[in-house]
């Protein structure tokens, strides 16, 4: 008996994180692009129930906990989950810890969660791993308690698909969604090789309304002052030119 195929996001990430997690700290489109538009849709966090869906290398989680919340994290790759209980310190004082981390695939039922446990779901670059997000969608609910928050970040539609079309990526139908496969070339040699899916806005957020989720802001960022210093040629393009998509919804 063949063992099941793994997760489209272990596949992609195993291949590279600890690359990966080195990189991100101050990788342009990660640190002074992405992660700034995402955290600017958090409220205070101190003193909330975080879940950090897809935690990655542990960024996020950090970040959380040096501003008071209390944090579960949670990625479906082994390697990721390593990085983060390093980068937190969990191996060395597990016990006097705010935090707790998990291997776990979020298109699965989180077990791990209670009912209405969490005040805030965080679940950044991860959902481009995943074709159908409503199952996705529905366990972040379930967790949420009423009124709790939901912030995500994803490739933006209208950028994911001029791309795609630009490099014949996907046959090009807008409005399918289309899985892809290519070289990341920022992360170093070997170039890992990685899939994701691109969907149209229709796809982004009719799951949203359909899980129940009351949408409160759409954030289309634009690149810091940081990332010019970085990167003047990608900050150029990135001031008139979407990238990535930040959303902010909340559970009635």
């Amino acid at each position: 008996m063949t063992d099941p195929p793994k997760p489209i996001g272990e596949r992609n990430y195993q291949q590279f994180a600890e690359r990966y997690a080195a990189a991100v700290e101050t990788k342009a489109h990660n640190a002074y692009y992405e992660r700034p538009a995402t955290l600017s849709l958090l409220p205070d966090v101190a003193g909330l129930r975080i879940l950090d869906a897809g935690c990655g290398p542990g960024i996020y989680s950090e970040w959380l906990l040096q501003r008071g919340a209390l944090v579960v994290a949670c990625d479906v790759t082994p390697q990721m989950v390593a990085i983060t209980k390093r980068r937190l310190g969990i191996q060395e004082k597990p016990e006097e810890q705010r935090v707790k981390v998990y291997q776990a695939d979020i298109t699965q039922p989180l077990n791990f969660a209670d009912d209405g446990s969490f005040d805030l779901v965080l679940c950044p670059l991860v959902l481009d791993n995943i074709a159908d997000w409503h199952p996705v969608f529905a366990e972040f609910v379930r967790v949420l308690h009423s009124g709790g928050r939901f912030v995500f970040s994803c490739g933006n539609p209208t950028a994911d698909f001029i791309y795609t079309q630009s490099k014949q990526l996907t046959l090009g139908n807008y409005f399918e969604v289309e899985q892809f496969t290519m070289e990341w070339r920022g992360f170093g040699e070997p170039y890992p090789v990685v899939t994701s899916y691109r969907r149209s806005w229709q796809a982004v957020l009719n799951p949203l309304i359909e899980a129940g989720f009351v949408l409160e802001q759409i954030l289309e960022p634009q690149p810091t002052e940081q990332f010019r210093l970085t990167d003047p040629v990608g900050y150029a393009k990135l001031m008139c030119e979407p990238g990535f998509l930040c959303i902010r919804a909340r559970k009635p």
